[in-house]
């Protein structure tokens, strides 16, 4: 028979407070290799709140969160997960190839090559472009090109299909079955409804 996978994160009852407002209360999940985490609500709702609590850039009002049965700072947490925000987060005074030479030097080396992952993204020949030149699509397409070259199980993405269009959105969704497929996980927002048919996707609406 196989094996249930092996619950990596855990969320206990998270509760976030914003400008005397509850954004959200006694929250809980859990999530397991290969498995995709999609939160869901209108703008205001705490969706971003929540990814900021997830990646330790806030502290959560109440609850706790653990990585591997571990609390995270006693954990490898911070180094298990990459975030990519709704801002690219790439410097548009720097070549392509240079942007992603920092991020590589910033972490851990991953399955691919700086090449490698600008051919799944579409951007391979655009090595000495600056990034100031590119389309919106392509700085989106860059930033994402960055979880391919380091290695991180998880990967916690805020809007990830911003300014992408049709084909750009299946390229991601076509990385993000892999990722799961190789026993990672991705904690996203979107207001595009993604399509991972062979993916186990859990949803969570904030309101």
């Amino acid at each position: 028979m196989p094996t249930e996978p092996t619950i990596q994160l855990q969320a206990f009852n998270l509760s976030c407070i914003r400008d005397d407002r509850v954004l959200f209360e006694d929250l809980s999940f859990v999530l397991s290799a290969g498995q995709v985490l999609l939160l869901e609500g209108k703008n205001g709702s705490g969706k971003t709140s929540l990814l900021r609590i997830l990646c330790g850039f806030r502290e959560a009002d109440t609850g706790q969160i653990k990585w591997r049965g571990d609390d995270l700072d006693d954990s490898e947490y911070y180094v298990d997960m990459a975030y990519v925000g709704h801002l690219d987060g790439v410097k548009k005074e720097l070549t392509v190839l240079e942007n992603l030479k920092v991020s590589l030097a910033l972490g851990q080396a991953g399955q691919y090559s700086i090449q490698q992952a600008l051919a799944k993204v579409h951007l391979a020949h655009f090595d000495d472009a600056l990034v100031q030149t590119l389309s919106a699509g392509q700085k989106r397409r860059l930033s994402l090109a960055r979880l391919l070259i380091t290695k991180n199980s998880l990967w916690i993405l805020d809007e990830p299909f911003t300014s992408l269009d049709i084909h750009g959105i299946a390229t991601i969704e076509s990385l993000m079955t892999e990722h799961c497929a190789q026993g990672g996980m991705i904690i996203l927002t979107s207001h595009h409804d993604i399509d991972l048919p062979e993916v186990d996707v859990q949803r969570i609406r904030l309101s």
